[in-house]
């Protein structure tokens, strides 16, 4: 299995970025997919996760209806919508694959990683 994140880059505070996670084909649509981010000097923190039918999402409190996550299964896609971003969402953003019924905000219980994309928000 292969995950590639992209879209990350700097904006300004306020603004939006879209990320991209284009996985392989092995069981994409019936796995869930989430998205992490590290920030310098911290732990990786769970950002959203979506089921594997896109009917179900999750969120980390500090989105706050910011992040919108979803999925493509045609495309083997899951995306990450950031609004309003914020210098405190800078990080390097990771997707992640689960092959389960459920979704975990913890990082150790997720299957496969991509290589993340650095988010730089300027204040």
């Amino acid at each position: 299995v292969q995950l590639q994140a992209s879209g990350g880059g700097p904006v300004q505070a306020g603004g939006s970025l879209r990320l991209s996670c284009a996985a392989s084909r092995r069981a994409f649509s019936s796995s869930s997919m989430g998205w992490f981010r590290q920030a310098p000097g911290k732990e990786r923190e769970f950002v959203a996760a979506i089921m594997w039918s896109g009917s179900s999402t999750y969120y980390a409190d500090f989105v706050q209806g910011r992040f919108i996550i979803s999925r493509d299964n045609t495309e083997n896609t899951a995306y990450l919508q950031m609004n309003s971003l914020k210098p405190e969402d800078t990080a390097i953003y990771y997707c992640a694959q689960l092959f389960s019924c459920s979704t975990d905000s913890n990082p150790r219980a997720w299957d496969y990683w991509g290589q993340g994309t650095l988010v730089t928000v300027s204040s």
